[in-house]
């Protein structure tokens, strides 16, 4: 009977750590799950989602308090200066699309690192980097060296644009921070102000998103300004022939000619949505409809005869919530262009330098 027992004993005990084994293997699976593809961080679940090894829960339990560190930085410096949101959603786009989402455009110049802030498309132009620093000071000194710098970006972009009145959506953490920079990558791979329909698509297409990313994305010019040397080829010079673009609505134009010489004034700033500039909205899509969109990279989504872009378009003019629900799954898709995650990469105890 004694024999018995011990066996029985002996039988519970093997099957209690085959089963603990089993659990822990299952959850180290999940955890370590990294399938790019369609799902783009909308799991359910606590863990559920992200592709390429990025957690929506990521900092549950390292730093839990770094989105409310984010946002309390973010509404003073909003509030302080309403332009500031529309400089951090776009310094999260310039970030993306350079070497993917890994923090590279914050680094300054050093012995190793050619700045990506002194190419055509960042330089006198990219802003928020002050913010980003005193965002990441109070992480460092909430949770030392564990929200990285890319991490942060992203957190900032959604932030600001939920202050603005857009949309929120779950964002998968876990970016770890590059350190490299790419000059040559910035040059390339950021679309100019000046593009065509034609060159806007093939370089959303290099980083993976398509045409209803294109528009959708696009309509962060909901918010923010444009300097005049950005648009004005379109004012004097479209063609090369010393005539304005025949796509701007005359008042429009003849508003904007007012404020951007032909000579001089590269700096002075425009609104993108000259309705509603400090405004996550979907006004952006209904001035490009009247011929006011502000750069010639906003009028072609509809002048440029592509019908998918053209009817996005319109939809967006025509129903906000539509626009605020696909910027949304845009942005998730944007924000995981190949992170480094894992051992890749480090966590960057300063935003602007290697460790």
């Amino acid at each position: 009977m004694k024999q018995v027992s011990k066996d029985i004993e002996s039988s519970m005990a093997f099957f209690k750590v085959t089963t603990s084994l089993l659990l822990l293997t299952f959850l180290s699976a999940t955890l370590s799950l990294a399938h790019p593809g369609s799902n783009f961080g909308w799991g359910s679940g606590p863990f559920g989602g992200g592709s390429n090894g990025l957690l929506l829960q990521f900092y549950q339990f390292s730093c839990p308090q770094a989105d409310d560190i984010v946002m309390s930085v973010l509404e003073k410096a909003i509030a302080k200066e309403p332009r500031m949101a529309a400089s951090l959603l776009r310094l999260h786009f310039h970030d993306c699309f350079v070497q993917g989402c890994d923090a590279s455009v914050l680094l300054d110049d050093s012995a190793t690192i050619v700045s990506e802030k002194k190419s055509l498309p960042n330089r006198n132009s990219l802003r928020g980097f002050e913010v980003i620093d005193k965002i990441k000071a109070k992480l460092e000194e909430a949770c030392p060296q564990t929200v990285s710098c890319a991490d942060i970006v992203a957190m900032s972009a959604r932030g600001s644009t939920i202050l603005s009145g857009g949309p929120s959506w779950e964002l998968p953490l876990g970016r770890r921070d590059s350190k490299t920079a790419s000059l040559s990558g910035s040059n390339i791979n950021i679309p100019p102000p000046n593009s065509t329909i034609q060159n806007l698509i093939t370089l959303f297409n290099r980083q993976g998103l398509n045409e209803a990313d294109l528009v959708a994305l696009s309509g962060g010019h909901t918010i923010g300004v444009a300097r005049c040397v950005t648009f004005k080829q379109r004012l004097y010079n479209q063609n090369g022939n010393n005539q304005p673009d025949q796509t701007l609505e005359k008042n429009y134009y003849q508003g904007l000619k007012s404020v951007c010489p032909t000579t001089g004034g590269d700096n002075i700033i425009s609104p993108l949505d000259l309705a509603s500039p400090a405004r996550f909205d979907n006004t952006y899509f209904k001035l490009i409809l009247w011929g006011k969109g502000l750069l010639t990279s906003d009028q072609v989504l509809l002048s440029g005869n592509v019908d998918k872009t053209k009817a996005l378009v319109k939809a967006y003019a025509l129903d906000e919530a539509l626009f605020f629900e696909q910027f949304a799954k845009s942005m998730v898709k944007m924000g995981n262009i190949t992170p480094l995650t894992g051992f890749n990469g480090e966590v960057r105890k300063n935003c602007r330098r290697v460790n």
